[in-house]
């Protein structure tokens, strides 16, 4: 019952993603000769197949969780930006705060897929920073957004394509202070010490190590409590939520520190697994205060979306089912 009720309680709440959202188009097709051309395999394509990415993936698991959800980001203006807002309008995920710029392509990632296996994938992006007058912009409609709806949570999610710039992420976070809203933080290399005062810090252990310059190979209860450590004296955030791949989470608030190991599964795909473990957790955190039980769900979470082909937002009664199952008293 603990968990229908939380389950429930999740349509109370109103989510704002800020970051790099994408186009995932797969072609699937099937492979029987090689090229006489070149030695690359022949794709014989069957279907054509578009899905929300990157930040936009992470608004499609809260929202499939019954969340209310919102995007705040930049696309371009261009035919890959209107079939990505139209996927997340048909997803119920409001796009009204979001920026259609000429000075933008809309980031698409194209995966050319046979038998369940990618052969190859191409990216159409632009990477650098946004300039000043489109962040100045994309901050005025963060502070509507706040005014007209006050989020429960915020959730960043940086995949380097240029729209999170470090005065952005600093003018956000002391917004979020403002409001008191709960922050939490989907990482990349580049700006990655540059969220300061956040409330759930969530890298993985190859980006703690990158960003941190880490060297050691130890996944142990004591190196990731020093990685907590070193990262606390950088970002002086509340709590460290570091996904360890098969091993499964860690996470550390003040004395409260746990690995919480994952649960056996046939992985198919672990694409947009992340996605997935960062908008669990925000949920979960919001709702309750709870690091513990979010890292429980979460982590859950992360290993059933692992089961689907491609990035796929979390299915909210099998989530709930399986924490039953394996959480309940």
């Amino acid at each position: 019952m603990i968990f229908e009720k939380l389950f429930s309680n999740f349509s109370t709440l109103k989510v704002v993603v800020v970051g790099d959202v994408m186009l995932d188009t797969y072609w699937w097709g099937s492979v029987d000769r090689i090229s006489p051309e070149a030695p690359v395999p022949v794709v014989a394509l069957k279907r054509k197949e578009l899905r929300v990415g990157g930040a936009a993936n992470v608004a499609l698991n809260t929202v499939s969780l019954g969340a209310q959800t919102s995007v705040i980001s930049i696309i371009g203006d261009d035919k890959d930006g209107d079939d990505l807002l139209q996927l997340l309008t048909d997803n119920k995920i409001d796009t009204s705060y979001i920026i259609s710029s000429s000075k933008r392509i809309t980031t698409n990632k194209t995966r050319v897929m046979s038998r369940n296996q990618q052969m190859m994938r191409l990216d159409a992006e632009i990477t650098t920073d946004i300039d000043t007058e489109l962040e100045k912009e994309l901050l005025q409609k963060v502070k509507t957004y706040f005014t007209v709806h006050k989020p429960d949570v915020l959730v960043f999610e940086d995949y380097n394509k240029g729209l999170l710039t470090e005065n952005l992420i600093t003018q956000l976070i002391k917004l979020c202070k403002e409001y008191n809203v709960v922050t939490t933080v989907d990482p990349k290399r580049k700006n990655f010490l540059s969220f300061k005062g956040v409330t759930i810090f969530k890298p993985n252990l190859k980006e703690v190590k990158e960003g941190l310059n880490l060297l050691t190979d130890a996944i142990d209860l004591f190196s990731l409590k020093e990685m907590h450590k070193i990262l606390q004296q950088h970002l002086h955030h509340d709590i460290s939520f570091i996904t360890l791949s098969e091993k499964g989470v860690f996470y550390q608030q003040g004395d409260d520190v746990k690995i919480v190991p994952t649960h056996i599964r046939n992985i198919a795909d672990v694409s947009g697994a992340g996605d997935t473990v960062i908008a669990v957790a925000s949920l979960v955190y919001a709702a309750t205060k709870d690091m513990h039980l979010a890292a429980e769900m979460a982590n859950i979470a992360g290993g059933l979306v692992c089961e689907e082909v491609g990035t796929a937002a979390i299915n909210k009664e099998k989530l709930l089912q399986e924490c039953e199952l394996l959480l309940g008293e």
